[in-house]
């Protein structure tokens, strides 16, 4: 597909709340100001998964309109022991969420702490502390999906970012190090959705794949970073999977890219409270294959991150 790079500063939604067609395609940097207005199936959030050769971290502070969905999830890859604690007031109150790319957000619950920034990752819970300071990155893929005028949504996928610090868990201190990727999304969502979404890291590397919810937009999220510079690719990909064994290996194809995803470890969200639903199953593993930088192919292997599948009644 013919994806339009965004090189200037534009606005989200028209002044009626609706979306602005110039803000529609891709970027290299975060440049689409994100100027939702009210309520009405919006939704903003930034997540930050940490991949170390030990430990694997999740860290989301969002607000979905009627509540903030929080949470802080810890894997021991040697142990298999996971910690995770949950944060959701009702209307977001406690949430706080930046207009734009680069704020902080925090989420103060009793049970839980969250602090994220583009600099640092702060949380508190019960047998939980982590203070991480991620590394300045290069360029993003940041990206408009128009579904209609109505619906939309505006993601910034910033992958591969060096990350280091200290993670206390049950009162055992580690130093870590490992890297980082942020989803900072904003944007009116249709009610129900399935989305794939994968992304791998590693040195002067990083991919960001993605499906299902972007399918016939004109828009995809899909691009591979090679020392920092963001090389697009503008194809719908094939993603093959077993949803009866989540665990197999997967492979995610199409113009650009032929990649292998292999999974150790799986990570399961339910809820459902009738109206509203989720059901997310996100794999932790490693990366083989290879994916286009300009019509060069570049190896993936060795790249470590995660793919996931998520459907949602929202």
């Amino acid at each position: 597909m013919t994806e339009r790079e965004i090189t200037e500063p534009v606005e989200l939604c028209l002044p009626n709340g609706r979306l602005n067609p110039a803000a529609v395609g891709w970027a290299r940097r975060p440049l689409v100001r994100p100027n939702l207005r009210g309520w009405g199936r919006a939704k903003r959030w930034e997540y930050w998964g940490v991949v170390t050769d030990r430990f694997c971290l999740g860290l989301v502070v969002s607000s979905l309109d009627y509540a903030g969905v929080c949470s802080l999830w810890v894997l021991d890859r040697e142990t298999g022991r996971t910690w995770e604690r949950e944060a959701v007031p009702p209307l977001g109150r406690g949430v706080a969420i930046p207009r734009g790319y680069g704020g902080v957000a925090s989420v103060t619950s009793r049970a839980l702490r969250l602090e994220v920034s583009d600099s640092a990752l702060r949380a508190t819970a019960p047998g939980v502390d982590v203070d991480l300071t991620v590394a300045q990155g290069a360029e993003v893929l940041g990206v408009v999906v128009p579904w209609s005028s109505r619906r939309f949504q505006y993601t910034v996928k910033d992958v591969s970012r060096p990350v280091g610090g200290s993670l206390r868990l049950d009162g055992t201190a580690y130093d870590v190090s490992g890297w980082a990727v942020l989803d900072h999304g904003r944007g009116k969502w249709p009610y129900a959705v399935t989305w794939n979404w994968a992304a791998g890291s590693g040195d002067g590397r990083g991919l960001t794949l993605g499906g299902k919810w972007t399918d016939g937009t004109g828009i995809t999220e899909n691009g591979l970073f090679v020392d920092g510079r963001l090389h697009k690719i503008g194809a719908d990909l094939v993603w093959e999977y077993d949803r009866g064994d989540w665990l197999r290996p997967w492979r995610i194809r199409g113009d650009g890219v032929d990649a292998t995803f292999t999974p150790f470890h799986e990570k399961v969200s339910r809820t459902n409270l009738g109206v509203v639903a989720n059901e997310t199953h996100q794999r932790f593993g490693h990366w083989s294959g290879w994916a286009s930088a300009d019509g060069e192919r570049v190896e993936l292997d060795g790249l470590v991150g995660w793919a996931e599948e998520a459907r949602n009644r929202w």
